[in-house]
């Protein structure tokens, strides 16, 4: 129970039990908030006063919806009959739904670069976005394994980022990869020092369950795309960045994020390709879902149909590995020879 208020507290104390307590399956009568603030708020009132505040809260642009019956009653000063209507089942109107809620959720649970304490702090505030119900219905969220990396600097990396990009300034950073200890070590030099990065950052984005900062790092003419929660130490330096379109690697043009997410479907960085991959039509839709809906088939078959791509190299070879043996780059020659040597590679690493 809460500590006793003051009576200027109870439209606040009535709008946070419409919040809390309602919604569209759930709405709630004047004497049900009448009991509520009682036994919540130790404020003691009525129904008149709860109507009068609730018509207030809607006055004021609150998202709370109510029913209406109509009904006749009789004016005591003329003794006329006249028609009224009562007002009951208030419930708030959420901002998002239930389901709307639940997509958010599961996208942080399906993320892997969030650590785990700052995930489960994320999905609370968004439980808290609905109502008690909806929060009863994902209580197995808080059941989810603490397997996740422990870089707490991620937000702030995001923060940093986004101010360096905006300002078009540079950064410095390390960068860290796992040991055998489960640990994450930065990069160290040939001479055993720790490796600083000046990178130039161009745009942020989210594949496959990780967060990756698209940038090039200085003194390299190519496009790199590291992990943000495997950055360390980062600093916004006060140097200008490099122009994107002046990149020797993107041929002057401007920085698409939705042109490079789909020419980059494993994020990783290199030359991009068009290929040929004889698919089996079983596999079709995956081809779409990595590659997109600009993929054009060709030569279909009663099992096969050949897909053109258009993707970076080692992309296509890793999509051409992931669904062996029912896709098969069959053009262009180079990029089949390539693959054949990983191939043959991979065959005497198994011999």
């Amino acid at each position: 129970m809460y500590a006793k208020q003051p009576k200027k507290m109870l439209i606040m104390n009535i709008l946070e039990i419409l919040r809390v307590h309602s919604d569209e399956y759930h709405p709630l009568s004047q004497a049900d908030i009448v009991k509520k603030l009682e036994s919540e708020y130790d404020m003691k009132t009525d129904r008149k006063t709860v109507k009068r505040n609730i018509d207030n809260l809607l006055d004021s642009g609150f998202n709370i919806e109510y029913s209406v019956t109509p009904r006749k009653i009789k004016n005591t000063e003329t003794g006329a009959v006249e028609d009224s209507n009562i007002h009951s089942d208030y419930y708030y109107l959420h901002d998002f739904t239930d389901s709307e809620l639940r997509l958010l959720i599961d996208s942080l649970l399906f993320s892997t670069h969030l650590p785990y304490n700052q995930c489960k702090a994320l999905v609370e505030k968004l439980e808290k976005l609905s109502s008690k119900y909806f929060r009863s219905r994902v209580k197995h969220i808080h059941a989810m394994p603490n397997l996740r990396p422990h870089n707490d600097q991620i937000f702030y990396n995001v923060d940093i980022l986004d101010d360096a990009i905006s300002n078009k300034r540079q950064v410095s950073f390390n960068y860290g990869e796992y040991g055998t200890d489960k640990k994450m070590h930065k990069r160290k030099n040939k001479k055993g020092e720790e490796k600083e990065f000046i990178i130039n950052p161009y745009q942020m984005a989210a594949k496959d369950g990780n967060y990756y900062l698209i940038c090039n790092r200085e003194g390299y003419p190519n496009l790199s795309n590291y992990r943000i929660d495997r950055i360390t130490d980062m600093s916004i330096l006060d140097t200008k960045v490099t122009p994107f379109e002046k990149l020797e690697a993107t041929g002057n043009n401007k920085l698409s994020l939705s042109d490079y997410m789909k020419s980059h479907i494993y994020m990783f960085t290199g030359k991009q390709t068009k290929a040929t991959l004889q698919v089996d039509k079983g596999r079709i839709s995956d081809v779409i879902d990595r590659f997109g809906m600009d993929v054009k088939f060709s030569e279909e078959t009663e099992e096969t149909v050949c897909a053109h791509v258009k993707a970076d190299i080692l992309s296509i070879m890793q999509f051409a590995k992931n669904y062996s043996p029912y896709v098969k780059i069959t053009s262009p020659p180079e990029l089949v020879d390539m693959i054949k040597k990983e191939i043959e590679e991979m065959r005497k690493l198994y011999k």
